[in-house]
Order: structure tokens, then C-alpha cells, then sequence
């Protein structure tokens, strides 16, 4: 299926049925303000009408060369589960390189076996690489506007899923990723202004660099660089790193 199939998919599903946020819908440009709880809360009652243990929603970094995934949340919120330390690193790559190209879902098996053949009864979705370590689980690939783009994901070992279920879920997930996206316009006028320096050592924080690699991309020293970090962190009331550049892609103010 397309990504311009999936998302009509989407909009019937919400606009007729079970819209998680009132009055948005995939075509419209007016919907009810939705904060990052509000978006937890609605990606942890998805996880449960799938039986899933664990979920999380992804932003894919804007580096074409260094593939990564940026969480925007997951079920740990507003911590950071171990899960997906796995998930926004190397194991990411290849599931981020498809998921620029199709809407595809991919599952994967490093658990419980049963699940195997939950998932493999499903004519709309491909095996992949675990994107974490002795887990089970299944990958949504989510566009919105301005060309963003991510995966919503769900673990567990006894995921409930049929062919009948899984357009809705990931219609679901499509709508939760595009409101996500929208944050932008009630965030944008609360971000104090952010320097050029800052600007850039977010972007290659997103794309998987560490302070030492920017320090040396920048010409600055260690310190410099994460002293940056440390102001764009704090300029977006963000409680670290990670949760600073997901809240730049978000925002638009990273690429």
C-alpha cells in the first residue's frame, strides 16, 4: 500500500470512527491543542488494544548518510526506556532506510517464538532485524507534513494483530505521529532564540555524532560543544540531549 493510500486510510478511519483527538483529522489544518502526555496517553491506549508491553514514537534523523532514529517519547515517558537506547542507535538504520521509502511495517522475533506466527500471518508486513535485543515486536512507518517521518513502535511478547486490525492500527499510528508533528505553532513562540552554533550542534547530535565528533566538524573544542548543547537544552526546557533534538525536529528548528 502507498503512503498516499495509507494516510486516506487514516483520515476515513478518524473522521468516521475513532479520532484519538477530537477534531483533527490527516486533512485538516485546525485540530485541538495536543501536548506530549496527551500523545503518550494515546499511544499507551493503542499498545493495550494490541496487548503490547511497551511503545515509542520516533522521529528519523535528517542526516541521509547517518541514519538514526530520535525519540520523541515512549512508555517510560517522561524518562527514556532501555529499549530505546537500542532503537536510536545502530540497530535503527536499516528499518529508518525503509521506512523513507515505504509504509510497510516490519516485525521482528528475538523472544518468545509464539509470536512468530501471530506475525507472520499478516499479508501486509515484512521480518526485519530486532531493533532491540531479546524482544518482540512491530514497526509503524509514520509521515506527516513537511516532509517528517518515523516509526511508531510497539514490544511485546504476546501482540495481538490480524489483517483485519492492522490498517486501523496503523492509521492510528499515522494520525498520532502527524498531531506529534503539529506541536510546532503553540511551541515554536515559548522557544527562546537559538544560535547558529546551537542550531548546528543539535543537527549533528541528531545525526548520531558525539561532543568529540562535533567539537571536531565545528573546529571548537569539547567543552564549547557541549556547552552549546547544554544552552539549546536548557533554551528548549528540554531534560536532556535526546529529548532537545526531538523537540528540534518537532519544532522544524533542525532538518
Amino acid at each position: 500500500m502507498r503512503r498516499a493510500e495509507v494516510r486516506e486510510a487514516a483520515a476515513a478511519l478518524f473522521n468516521d470512527q475513532r479520532n484519538p483527538f477530537g477534531a483533527f483529522s490527516l486533512g485538516s489544518e485546525t485540530h485541538h491543542a495536543v501536548t506530549i502526555p496527551d500523545a503518550v496517553r494515546r499511544c499507551r491506549w493503542i499498545a493495550v488494544d494490541i496487548n503490547a508491553s511497551a511503545f515509542g514514537l520516533y522521529f528519523v534523523s535528517p542526516s541521509p548518510e547517518r541514519a538514526r532514529l530520535v525519540a520523541g517519547f515512549d512508555s517510560d515517558y517522561p524518562g527514556t526506556a532501555v529499549a530505546t537506547k537500542f532503537i536510536s542507535g545502530a540497530n535503527g538504520e536499516d528499518v529508518v532506510r525503509h521506512s523513507r521509502i515505504s509504509t510497510a511495517p516490519r516485525w521482528w522475533v528475538d523472544g518468545i517464538a509464539g509470536s512468530r506466527q501471530v506475525f507472520q500471518s499478516l499479508a501486509w508486513a515484512e521480518e526485519a532485524s530486532p531493533l532491540a535485543p531479546g524482544t518482540n515486536g512491530i514497526a509503524f512507518p509514520v509521515h506527516a507534513d513537511r516532509g517528517q517521518c518515523g516509526l511508531v513502535v510497539f514490544l511485546g511478547s504476546e501482540i495481538a494483530l490480524s489483517d483485519e486490525t492492522l490498517c486501523e492500527i496503523h492509521a492510528r499510528s499515522f494520525a498520532l505521529f502527524a498531531a506529534v508533528a503539529r506541536i510546532r505553532p503553540g511551541d515554536a513562540g515559548r522557544t527562546r532564540s537559538m544560535s547558529k552554533r546551537e542550531l548546528e550542534c543539535l543537527k549533528l547530535t541528531a545525526n548520531g555524532n558525539t561532543s568529540e565528533e562535533i567539537a571536531k566538524l565545528l573546529k571548537l573544542s569539547v567543552h564549547t560543544a557541549n556547552q552549546y548543547l547544554t544552552q539549546s537544552t536548557q533554551k528548549l526546557n528540554a531534560v536532556n540531549r535526546n529529548q532537545a533534538v526531538a523537540k528540534a525536529l518537532r519544532l522544524g528548528l533542525i532538518e
